[in-house]
């Protein structure tokens, strides 16, 4: 079998035009899972997060400008009960409907794995822009940056954080 450069060229050239079109009239009728029940689509989670990853990478912060100290501590942890809470959870509370019906659902920050690896900087970069494609929204403009920065020590350093403030996030949110 000869390889004919120009039949090459036309199945390329048939490929670039079809290929699109299959993707458009797969979303243009509905076909794309688009319900928050519905299971991903193929390549949907790594490609995500891999370009997450390297928007954080390239753009967080690598220092906080205010001190990790029980100020800020007690003052992040207001800005987490009322901005973060029903989504992310609060220690020793069950989850709330709202994380529930969520896709994808959003991480309990105080249960298991949480934040408390991630650096401060990662976890201002998401308060402060949001993450696309999730219910996670851009606090900028409705946060301070003093704000961002107080729920972000709050979030990296959870798994230190003094008696006090533990306390006043394990309190039920009906009470704020």
């Amino acid at each position: 079998m000869k390889f004919s450069m120009p039949r090459f060229a036309v199945g390329f050239i048939i490929g670039l035009i079809i290929l699109p079109l299959f993707g458009w009239l797969y979303f243009r009728f509905g076909y794309a899972p688009v319900a928050t029940a519905s299971s991903p689509m193929p390549f949907e989670k790594q490609l995500a997060h891999s370009a997450l990853k390297a928007r954080i990478r390239n753009e967080a912060p690598k220092n906080s400008t205010l001190q990790p100290n029980d100020e800020n501590y007690q003052a992040g942890a207001h800005i987490y009960r009322v901005n973060c809470a029903t989504c992310h959870g609060l220690p020793g509370q069950p989850e709330f409907a709202t994380s529930k019906g969520m896709y994808p659902q959003p991480p309990q920050l105080f249960k298991g794995h949480g934040v408390t690896d991630d650096p401060a900087g990662e976890t201002y970069w998401k308060v402060a822009n949001g993450i696309r494609l999730t219910g996670m929204p851009a606090y900028t403009g409705s946060l301070s940056e003093t704000e961002m920065w107080q729920v972000s020590l709050l979030l990296a350093n959870a798994d230190k954080l003094p008696q006090q403030i533990h306390s006043m996030l394990e309190q039920p949110l009906k009470q704020e």
